[in-house]
């Protein structure tokens, strides 16, 4: 199992973290949010992957920001359409991968993605809130019982230090669980991450090899 950490902001934060390895590394594109990423990145370990997170933008944007930083990947948190995602997956370089996140509570229907299984490579599954992303809360797990797919998918959703037992459990399951995605539980404020926290969560995730 991978793991991603987001919402990364601060050039000296960003190498502190970069050095633990993460599998990928998400900024965030979207304005209005508090982790909004406008500077430098700086030189990161070849491993680690970059993955721009955009909210309803343009094509031509998020074509601009894949150029300008040289991302290995894109996650889309909006309303992004089917033909959305296949227009821009014609115009991007096929080692760039699509992520598309779906907000996920008790009423989720799973049926609503089917469409999306070819035009994207991951899912990612996040926690319904007033904002996009980042809202620090987990969502109910046991939904995923009802995911009728095999396209392999992100965990997200206010996951910390607390939730190691339960991605242990449910990493038991035959469910196709690619990577796990942390945030907000590893900062001192938005953008900026705990390093030692961080390091301490990811020390045990790799112990545990999920």
């Amino acid at each position: 199992m991978k793991l991603k950490i987001c919402g990364m902001k601060y050039p000296e934060n960003i190498l502190e973290v970069g050095a633990l390895l993460p599998d990928y590394m998400g900024f965030i594109f979207w304005e209005k949010s508090a982790r909004y990423f406008n500077g430098t990145i700086p030189e990161l370990i070849k491993t680690v992957k970059k993955v721009g997170v955009f909210v309803d933008q343009s094509q031509e944007e998020i074509l601009e920001k894949v150029a300008k930083y040289n991302l290995q990947a894109i996650q889309l948190h909006g309303h992004e359409s089917v033909e959305f995602l296949s227009e821009l997956k014609n115009q991007l370089a096929k080692k760039i991968e699509i992520i598309k996140v779906f907000s996920a509570d008790e009423n989720f229907d799973f049926e609503t993605i089917k469409p999306f299984e070819n035009v994207c490579d991951y899912f990612l599954f996040d926690t319904k809130g007033k904002l996009p992303g980042g809202n620090g809360t987990t969502f109910d797990w046991t939904i995923l019982k009802k995911y009728n797919s095999k396209k392999p998918f992100f965990l997200s959703g206010g996951i910390g230090m607390k939730e190691l037992k339960a991605i242990e459990e449910i990493s038991k399951t035959n469910l196709p669980i690619y990577a796990v995605d942390v945030n907000s539980k590893f900062e001192i404020e938005p953008g900026l991450k705990n390093k030692n926290l961080f390091s301490n969560f990811k020390r045990k995730f790799d112990v545990a090899n999920f």
